[in-house]
């Protein structure tokens, strides 16, 4: 049996079992990972596995149950226990499945037919790693890693949906320590492509990597101070990704959003644009459908600083008297939930040197600590690292500081750069933020 005529048979053991409705999940992953440390292949791993999962519906009640034992001959078992367990919970008046509606058949190009083997990946990370060590100052290394991994999904409901679609990906990190003793700092960095084509070069991830530990050597506490902080890419979709976790429609429905009251206002600085994007070609998180089979579609969440869209799953649209935006993600043990994809803001026209030109002292940070983030109130207090601007320019290193602010008056105040790269599923360039907090010595 292919996948969807495997669930397609797991819904009719459903319906057999006395389900109203129903919905099936098939995952199929593989892996094969490698990390390297010191010049010694320290893990060779590879993985593969098949889960299954069914959602029921019993007079307005749900259940899910999961198996990693595709057989159907075990269906009517699995079945029959989902819908005792819906018979038992409570009813959810927001809960059902939602009306098939065509799919796109637009190529979003997300599966390499390349499949690397275990040498390829160790003689990547290995490139990795040497580039890194042989950085003057940097000392030692927490190693590299390189990795491939391709995933298939099917989704059949009993309201008349069927479709599967397949992504792939491949990875490359590095680590490295600079410094001796107690003054040893460590950096690092990454890159992440669906196609190996688009993968960063891994001598360039592992030069970056120790340039960036050697810069961090003998950092200072900085002095208290309330000052404009610019946050470096690798840091700046963080501030992006408390924007999603606010217009998140679950959270929005349960009244938990400092956002929640905030549609058709201005939530960002005037000229700002949100983007979240599932069919873009190459993706990371890109796909034709979501969790509960609605077609995916590019959204605007915010144009010009105004928000313009929840992130909607089929449950919290009910709940807000709206249509799903196609944003339900979900596991094969879990129900549908609103979840961002390709999501970025728009980069802006200075340059990042331009962007800190007229700073006098400000701070630069290139890695955050904690999760301090209040999404009720919108209070906003990370432990954060980088560099003191002085004068339009990177000045010392500094650690062990906190930066705080309101992510309401942090969102109205922020300027990008130009320097917008897809290197992550969520994207922002070089971020400023006027009058924050720094917490220091």
């Amino acid at each position: 049996m292919n996948r969807l005529d495997r669930l397609t048979a797991l819904l009719a053991a459903a319906r057999a079992a006395g389900a109203d409705a129903a919905d099936a999940l098939l995952t199929e992953s593989a892996s094969l990972s490698v990390t390297r440390r010191l010049g010694r292949l320290e893990q060779l791993e590879r993985a593969e596995g098949t889960d299954i999962g069914l959602r029921v519906f019993v007079q307005g009640s749900q259940a899910i149950i999961s198996s990693s034992d595709p057989d159907p001959a075990g269906f009517a078992r699995l079945a029959e226990q989902a819908v005792a367990m819906a018979r038992v919970v409570p009813a959810d008046p927001f809960s059902g499945l939602l009306e098939p509606r065509p799919v796109p058949v637009d190529d979003l190009d997300l599966l390499d037919a390349a499949e690397p083997d275990a040498e390829a990946l160790i003689a990547r990370a290995a490139t990795a790693e040497e580039a890194a060590l042989a950085i003057p100052g940097v000392t030692n290394s927490e190693g590299a890693e390189a990795g491939w991994q391709r995933l298939r999904v099917a989704l059949v409901t009993s309201a008349g949906f069927a479709g599967e679609w397949a992504r792939s990906g491949h990875s490359i990190s590095a680590t490295a320590l600079a410094g001796q003793g107690t003054g040893m700092e460590r950096d690092y960095d990454y890159s992440s492509a669906v196609h190996l084509a688009d993968l960063e070069d891994a001598f360039l991830i592992g030069r970056r990597a120790g340039e960036q530990a050697v810069a961090r050597l003998n950092p200072r506490r900085a002095a208290t101070a309330r000052i404009p902080v610019v946050f470096a890419p690798r840091v700046s979709g963080s501030l992006l990704g408390h924007l999603s976790s606010a217009i998140n429609g679950a959270a929005v429905a349960r009244g938990t959003s400092f956002l929640k009251d905030s549609m058709g206002q201005r939530v960002l600085a005037a000229g700002l644009r949100v983007t979240d994007d599932p069919t873009r070609r190459r993706g990371l998180r890109s796909r034709a459908f979501d969790g509960e089979g609605t077609p995916c579609r590019r959204l605007t969440l915010v144009e010009d600083g105004i928000l313009h869209s929840w992130i909607l799953d089929g449950r919290s649209a009910r709940q807000l008297g709206l249509a799903s935006t196609g944003h339900a993600s979900r596991g094969t043990s879990s129900p549908p939930s609103p979840s961002a994809t390709n999501l970025w803001l728009d980069a802006g026209s200075a340059t990042p040197a331009a962007l800190m030109a007229d700073i006098v002292e400000g701070l630069y940070v290139t890695e955050l600590i904690g999760m301090g983030v209040n999404s009720i109130t919108g209070d906003y207090s990370r432990g954060a690292a980088g560099f003191m601007i002085r004068h339009g320019a990177l000045a010392e290193a500094v650690s062990e500081i906190t930066i705080a602010g309101k992510l309401q008056e942090m969102f109205l105040h922020m300027t990008p750069a130009n320097d917008l790269a897809f290197r992550r599923g969520t994207g922002a360039p070089t971020i400023r933020v006027e009058g924050m907090t720094l917490a220091g010595a």
